[in-house]
């Protein structure tokens, strides 16, 4: 065997490995079929043509048009990622922005692969195309806020204030290159966030796809109340949470009632979510869940509810820093129309680049305070009725109902009359 057909026998074990399971007998069978046509160009020229058949029948319209959008979209954020010629870390910011774009085209087949097809719910396709966007928007906005915060300033005065929210007592004790950016982070600090992607878009995945039995419901409860609390949380902080960079549009107290509602609905959101959702847990036809699928339908909801909180606020306030980062307008829109000092606006700037880290840390336990409220939730939810299967006390008795109305008066007149012949 040559290295073509090696390479052919390769490329048809993929296909197939990469397919739904109803189309790869169709695969294995036209590359047995193979063997019977004469060897080289003919043979080529067949395996070809069944892999075009292959692909005009699986890649529909829509499919090709969502895969067209979905390269737009990744080419235009990796072209604003990608990190500019000398700056330090470059490699590591390179490789970020391929693996980024190679794990949003290649998890989703393999979910595919191992989950099944995707829910046809209308709230599963928006968490699919709302994670993947915000991921792609947080690929450049990150790399921006990344370089502004690693740029070391030529002017002293500039430099005083980096070397300061960098944490160091002195300028002299301060390192870096004046003028020189260090990009972004090191290995040590990448490979969390590849493993952090990894995550949230297998989760989403997961929790979309059939195999999971997550119901419609379900997920339409985790996204809406995953987006009130993005929205609040975005509302109180929309450029980090930081002493310098504070709510530009509700300063001081005035944020106060919006800082009590997210605390609530940080805790209060995920159990509430998955109260509603075991509460509501219902199968085909209406039919009720067994009570252990109710109470994971009801965890389901609330770590869907604060991850997609997390990913909601992180992806806006990431981006609205870079974009500010950017835009000398949106900078003096934030305060209120005044003129800022070079020196102020530096500083304010600075703050809020520094502010950006807090989003990491709301990625990170926002879903696990979710899973505790939402455990806790759905054990305190009024389970419904039982599913069938499940044994009640009155299980073996015949509801009076059941019966027609006249069966049950000529029961009646039985027993009453059976009752008088006895006293005689």
């Amino acid at each position: 065997m040559n290295r073509l057909n090696r390479a052919a026998a390769a490329a048809g074990r993929a296909a197939a490995w990469l397919l739904p399971a109803g189309r790869r007998d169709w695969v294995a069978a036209v590359w047995a079929e193979a063997h019977e046509v004469p060897p080289g160009l003919a043979r080529l020229a067949w395996r070809a043509g069944g892999a075009w058949m292959l692909a005009r029948e699986a890649l529909m319209p829509r499919r090709l048009g969502c895969a067209a959008l979905f390269a737009t979209a990744a080419g235009a954020a990796a072209w604003a990622a990608w990190p500019q010629p000398g700056v330090g870390h470059a490699a590591v910011s390179q490789f970020h922005v391929i693996a980024t774009v190679l794990l949003l085209a290649g998890l989703p087949l393999l979910a595919r692969r191992f989950f099944g097809p995707a829910t046809p719910s209308r709230a599963g396709r928006f968490l699919r195309v709302f994670s993947c966007a915000a991921i792609l928007a947080l690929m450049p906005a990150f790399a921006i806020v990344e370089a502004f915060a690693n740029l070391t300033p030529a002017r002293p005065a500039y430099r005083y204030v980096f070397c300061t929210a960098q944490g160091w007592s002195s300028v002299q004790g301060c390192g870096g290159v004046p003028g020189r950016s260090t990009g972004g982070p090191p290995w040590a600090g990448e490979i969390p966030l590849i493993l952090m992607t990894i995550a949230y878009l297998g989760v989403i995945l997961f929790l979309t796809s059939r195999r999971s039995q997550v119901t419609r419901s379900t997920l339409a409860i985790g996204a809406g109340t995953g987006l009130l609390f993005g929205v609040v949380m975005y509302a109180v902080a929309p450029v980090g949470i930081t002493n310098g960079a504070t709510d530009p549009w509700l300063p001081g107290s005035k944020a106060d009632p919006l800082v009590a509602l997210a605390w609530v609905l940080l805790f209060g959101g995920p159990a509430a979510a998955a109260w509603l959702a075991a509460w509501r847990g219902c199968g085909p036809g209406g039919a009720a869940l067994p009570r252990g699928v109710r109470i994971g339908q009801g965890i389901a909801a609330g770590v869907l509810a604060n991850g997609i909180a997390a990913l909601f606020t992180t992806a806006l306030g990431t981006g609205t820093i870079a974009l500010m980062l950017r835009s000398a307008w949106l900078l003096r829109w934030f305060n209120h129309g005044h003129q800022l000092t070079a020196i102020a606006a530096y500083r304010y700037e600075s703050n809020a680049g520094g502010g950006a880290n807090v989003y990491l840390f709301m990625l990170i336990w926002f879903p696990v305070i979710g899973l505790f409220m939402s455990a806790l939730g759905a054990a305190c939810a009024p389970l419904g009725r039982p599913a069938p299967g499940e044994l009640t006390p009155d299980a073996g008795r015949v509801p009076r109902s059941s019966f027609p109305r006249s069966q049950v008066a000529g029961q009646e007149r039985l027993q009453r009359g059976a009752q008088l012949g006895g006293e005689r």
